[in-house]
């Protein structure tokens, strides 16, 4: 598609897009007596109207029916957590029987780790890419230390270039390969939350397999952003946050995948609750854990409905959509707003780099930009006018345009914004 840098373009591509009436179904701040540019979906998705009435829908059970709600509600509490994985399934492309959602994200990578890092003899290290997100460090850190190693021996980081931005999948696999049986756990975010780069999950998932290692991958930033295939790609065990681009509220609830060839393993070690053991004998209080046939077997306690509400909301409208056209759309969107970009470039005579890669395969919906000659004065300047954006140090600002609630008109406006923001200096 040839783009074109003005206010009809973009106009003429919303009237176009089969998705914007959805964008009525999210509220938005507003600056200025404005609604905002909304770039930050990577961090803090918007709240679907539609969540308040499922939270009050809970509010009122509670009133009404007190401790009867668990099971005498529209959509009982025991249960409430079975409605999100055939959605959640859909989106992460699992089996039904593979999600489970609990806790947050770091506790539920620790729990699974309790099943798949288990270092015995020489095969104890975990590879993981440098600088992953700070949580993700601590909490491999706080693993290897717990069982007794030396974290600068234990944990092994995958390295990029020199002067280059991006990890290059020959590296990984080279560096898996270099490991070998001394690796017993890969554990990898899904898409590099600074960058946005997406990681070619299926070939380091067969590498790691290859080699003897199990596989684990951070999807906090991946879920609901780009087209995953876990089952099939023969992914060990996966969990990510719900409130980036599933939008269910802050810190809301975390979503697991287990492969199912890890359930109904007698032998499998795992941290458990009551919540985990068989739902037919859950409440005959037996002293034995019989664990569920499925993920949900990794659940240790009742899980927090009113945390689950906003998140059932947002899933609903992601089962009624399908990833199939949100990624249509994320592809053009980010396409438009990369276009944007270099033309105000070319305007304003800046010189602005996009560190995440061009090739739409490689990339969410995420553009990371490094703004040569600019500061943190412009990013005020667009906070100010409207443009609700990332700053990460030294000077990168990280732009989400999420197709169920941006407008291509959001991108022609956000580029004005950016060149006025840079002229007023001058």
């Amino acid at each position: 598609m040839q783009f074109e840098n003005t206010k009809e373009f973009a106009q003429k591509l919303d009237k176009q897009d089969p998705l914007r009436s959805y964008r009525d179904q999210f509220l938005f701040p507003k600056i200025n007596n404005e609604e905002v540019i909304y770039f930050t979906g990577n961090s803090l998705g918007l709240q679907p109207k539609t969540s308040k009435q499922y939270v009050d829908e809970i509010m009122q059970d509670w009133a009404n029916l007190a401790v009867e709600g668990h099971f005498y509600a529209e959509k009982p509490w025991w249960d409430y957590h079975e409605r999100l994985a055939g959605p959640l399934s859909k989106i992460v492309g699992a089996k039904p029987s593979e999600i489970t959602v609990m806790n947050s994200l770091t506790v539920n990578l620790h729990l699974l780790m309790v099943s798949f890092y288990k270092p015995e003899g020489k095969r104890y290290k975990i590879i993981c890419e440098e600088k992953a997100f700070p949580s993700d460090q601590y909490m491999i850190q706080s693993q290897v230390r717990f069982h007794g190693y030396e974290q600068e021996d234990a944990i092994v980081e995958i390295k990029k270039r020199k002067g280059e931005h991006n990890f290059r999948t020959e590296d990984i696999l080279a560096t898996i390969k270099e490991v070998g049986e001394e690796c017993a756990l890969i554990l990898i975010g899904g898409v590099n939350y600074y960058t946005g780069q997406v990681f070619d999950m299926k070939k380091i998932t067969q590498a790691g397999h290859d080699i003897g290692a199990l596989v684990g991958w951070d999807l906090a930033h991946a879920a609901g952003n780009i087209a995953l295939q876990l089952h099939d790609w023969d992914v060990d065990f996966a969990a990510w946050c719900s409130y980036k681009y599933m939008n269910s509220g802050p810190g809301n609830a975390s979503g697991c995948f287990v492969h199912e060839r890890f359930h109904n393993l007698k032998n499998i070690t795992r941290f458990e609750g009551w919540w985990g053991t068989e739902k037919k004998s859950r409440f005959l209080m037996k002293p034995d854990f019989v664990p569920m046939p499925n993920a949900d077997a990794w659940q240790l306690s009742n899980a927090s409905v009113l945390s689950l509400a906003p998140y059932l909301a947002s899933l609903l409208l992601f089962d009624e959509v399908g990833m199939e056209s949100l990624l249509k759309k994320r592809n053009l969107i980010v396409s438009y707003l990369e276009y944007i970009l270099l033309e105000i470039a070319k305007e304003v005579h800046g010189d602005f780099e996009i560190i995440t890669p061009s090739n739409p395969e490689e990339r969410g919906t995420q553009l990371s930009v490094f703004l040569h000659g600019e500061g943190r004065k412009l990013f005020d300047y667009l906070m100010k006018n409207g443009v609700v954006t990332d700053w990460r140090e030294p000077n990168v600002i990280r732009l989400a345009p999420a197709p169920f609630y941006c407008s291509y008109e959001d991108m022609y406006n956000f580029g004005q914004l950016l060149k006025q923001g840079i002229n007023a200096k001058k």
